[in-house]
């Protein structure tokens, strides 16, 4: 989706660390017309990384089949390629634009479906190879995996000569060089949620600058932004720990008072769908209009803009809910709008159509954040970077409510997740936390043994100061493998507040393979507990987080023989859902307005009409944000995890009857955490728990099933769900067959 920020992929170095690993990297080394493509494997039970070659050979002459796999399965190309709205709009204006032969240049090209609806609109697709700049498209993409995948495409379609495709960075193309000659129209999509987080700003300049004509034709013609005061209680939980935490009794203070800011959520806007939300939402003024981007004129890198909103109910503003607008051709004809449901305008009703590659955004008000009364005005003070918005909010100067954080002020000592800060806050969770460790008994068992030992084995810093709280005395070794020295300082600057002395703490200030008995001062460990969290892997599915038990096997030579492990198992769980909007975001795709994009199904991970033996991959996913969605019957127990022994291949298999009447587009697995050997503390992660990501797999057809009683022709009353664990690559292996 963009030149200077691939489609795919985000450069590391841009990435915060908690999301480093949400995404593919990539790293390119090339000589000559040789060009050598690494990509960057993460090892989920590890942790561990390596640069392995995907691609090695000459990218002009030879371009080779792509690999049978889901290469690009967790991109957004897939679900961005299945948005009939989007692909409509672009195509319609593009005819509008394009009204003769010209120069067309496409950013971030992707599969080329742009740059085939330019040339075939100029009439190109005949076997005349284009050649000046009349008819010419060049179609620049930075990713030499899709850009094999665009050559077979445009191959398939019969575009091959029409369509002169560069795999650079836009910012590295140059006119008589790369191009003869600057373009005419600029066709591109390189937008994210936030609108700018994928470079559009600086891709805009540099395009102005170097590549484009004067006053040149552009699809889109210009983006504006809008956004709307709400409060809502879940939004407020997913960022304001501090005084979350403050209605707990368990004598933790993970943001103690007078250090506000050592934890707690960078500010900046978060993707969301929040029409999931709607019920839990009170909107507390109209919609407003913030910036408006014009893609035919040379932006700037940094605006503000004030305005003051008018109020429409009392209530207490907790976040900003924005999203983008796009007009895709000169006179207005063509929109496309990430709007939410609840926005009634005709120009926003035409896109109501749910991706998942565009959401809305939240931009958090700190705190409880500030009360209003209707009629009241409110003042807000946006900015805009080279990518991305930042808001300012106050009430009434007189009422003396500020929000004392700034665009550039904040200070974190660490910063997580809306959803791992939502966890830290909610008390049925640090209560069975609590319970856990109080059951077993463990603090009267640190207090007998002299200079017991506990390992905190995941990114844990509540469980660390739990185990400290409850017992003085014993020696804690916190492993924080994505933490490091963050971890470490955070617990320096909370130890008083938490009644400890940091003496007691030891955070390994690297990775280690293994602990040596040197490492633990020739002590055997007495408890090994996580939660288990992993720090930057947030979006990894879940069985990923069995790296828990990994980490155990690894550490067994140091365990004591009466070693405490908690949680002491998992539980893999299933459940059929109904799950139209996001099967339809990521079906097979066939032709996409005219343009024939069967052969890309396997390397983007696409479900329905796959070959045998191929089918889609497991992928994370919010399900509560997923559309339109419904169980089909009861939860049901796959396979145990037993953590009291060595990590092994696991196998599991159960018979479910369904109790609802549906289509079943697919499952959802989570695990569930047994904490305690009398299984009576058990922290689920399933659907209808919205601070973890479930695993989802989609069938390649749905299925209609029902119940006994009123079962219907070709509907399925049960099936049979099997399932394998292969602890050697982290794998999960998924059968099914509907009886």
């Amino acid at each position: 989706m963009a030149s200077l920020i691939p489609k795919t992929l985000i450069p590391i170095r841009s990435l915060p660390p908690f999301t480093r690993f949400k995404a593919t990297a990539t790293r390119a080394m090339s000589s000559g017309s040789t060009q050598r493509v690494f990509q960057h494997n993460l090892d989920p039970l590890t942790g561990n990384s390596e640069w392995v070659v995907i691609e090695d050979q000459d990218q002009e002459e030879q371009v080779s089949e792509i690999p049978h796999k889901p290469l690009l399965g967790t991109t957004s190309y897939l679900d961005m390629l299945n948005d009939s709205p989007r692909n409509r709009a672009f195509c319609q204006a593009i005819d509008k634009t394009v009204t003769k032969p010209c120069h067309v240049l496409d950013i971030g090209a992707g599969t080329g479906l742009l740059s085939m609806m330019a040339a075939r609109q100029m009439g190109s697709s005949d076997s005349t190879t284009c050649r000046g700049n009349e008819g010419m498209v060049t179609a620049c993409e930075s990713y030499l995996p899709m850009v094999k995948l665009m050559r077979k495409v445009a191959r398939l379609n019969g575009m091959e000569r029409k369509i002169k495709v560069i795999n650079k960075r836009s910012d590295e193309l140059k006119v008589g060089v790369d191009i003869p000659s600057r373009a005419d129209i600029l066709v591109s999509e390189i937008l994210d949620s936030e609108l700018l987080g994928e470079g559009l700003i600086p891709t805009l300049q540099h395009a102005h600058d170097e590549l484009l004509v004067e006053n040149p034709q552009t699809v889109p013609y210009r983006a504006t932004t809008y956004g709307q005061l709400v409060e809502s209680t879940f939004l407020w939980k997913l960022h304001d720990l501090q005084n979350n935490e403050a209605e707990g009794c368990d004598g933790i203070h993970l943001v103690p008072s007078g250090l506000g800011s050592i934890l707690g959520v960078k500010p900046q806007q978060y993707a969301m769908h929040c029409d999931a939300i709607k019920d839990e939402i009170k909107l507390l003024s109209e919609p407003f209009k913030i910036f408006e981007f014009d893609f035919w004129k040379r932006p700037d890198s940094h605006r503000e803009y004030e305005l003051n909103i008018k109020a429409t109910n009392d209530g207490r503003v907790n976040a900003v809910v924005s999203w983008w607008t796009l007009q895709l051709d000169c006179e207005g004809n063509f929109f496309y709008s990430t709007a939410p449901r609840w926005i009634s305008s005709s120009i926003d009703a035409g896109s109501r159509y749910w991706c998942d590659h565009w959401k809305q955004c939240v931009w958090f008000v700190p705190g409880k954040g500030i009360s209003v009364f209707k009629d009241e005005e409110v003042y807000l003070h946006a900015v805009h970077s080279d990518t991305s918005i930042s808001y300012n909010l106050k009430a009434h100067a007189s009422r003396n409510e500020v929000m004392q954080y700034g665009f550039d002020t904040w200070d974190l000592q660490l910063m997580l997740s809306p959803e791992r800060i939502a966890i830290y806050g909610d008390n049925e969770w640090r209560h069975s936390m609590l319970k856990t460790l109080r059951n077993a008994r463990y603090s009267l068992q640190l207090q007998e043994r002299v200079n017991s030992l506990c390992i905190v084995a995941d990114d844990s810093v509540f469980l660390t100061l739990l185990v400290a709280h409850l017992s003085r005395t014993s020696h804690i070794i916190s492993m924080f493998p994505g933490l490091r020295d963050k971890g470490a300082q955070y617990l320096q600057a909370v130890a008083n507040a938490n009644g400890f002395s940091i003496d007691h703490v030891t955070v390994l200030e690297k990775r280690k393979t293994y602990l040596t008995l040197d490492d633990t001062h020739q002590k055997k460990v007495d408890l090994l507990i996580g939660e288990p969290f992993y720090y930057g892997l947030d979006g990894m599915l879940p069985w990923q987080n069995l790296r828990f038990w990994k980490e155990r096997t690894v550490l067994d030579h140091v365990l004591s023989e009466d070693v405490l492990i908690m949680p002491c198992k998992g539980i893999l769980k299933a459940c059929a859902m109904s799950l139209p909007d996001l099967w339809n975001s990521r079906r097979c795709l066939s032709k996409i307005e005219g343009f024939d994009h069967s052969l890309v199904n396997t390397t983007l991970g696409a479900c329905g009409e796959l070959p045998a033996p191929e089918e889609g991959p497991c992928l994370p996913f919010y399900i509560w944000q997923c559309g339109e969605i419904k169980e089909l019957g009861q939860k049901f127990e796959v396979m145990e995890f037993d953590f009291s022994k060595p990590i092994a291949p696991c196998y599991g298999k159960a018979q479910v009857d369904f109790t609802v009447s549906g289509i079943c587009h697919g499952f959802a697995l989570w695990i569930d955490w047994v904490m305690d050997s009398e299984n009576s503390i058990v922290v689920s992660t399933g659907p209808d728990k919205r601070y973890w990501k479930q695993g989802v797999k989609l069938l390649a057809h749905p299925v209609a099933v029902g119940i006994n009683e009123s079962r219907n022709v070709g509907e399925h009353t049960s099936m049979v769900f099997e399932a394998s664990f292969d602890p050697s690559n982290g794998e999960l292996t998924i059968r099914h067959d509907f009886l």
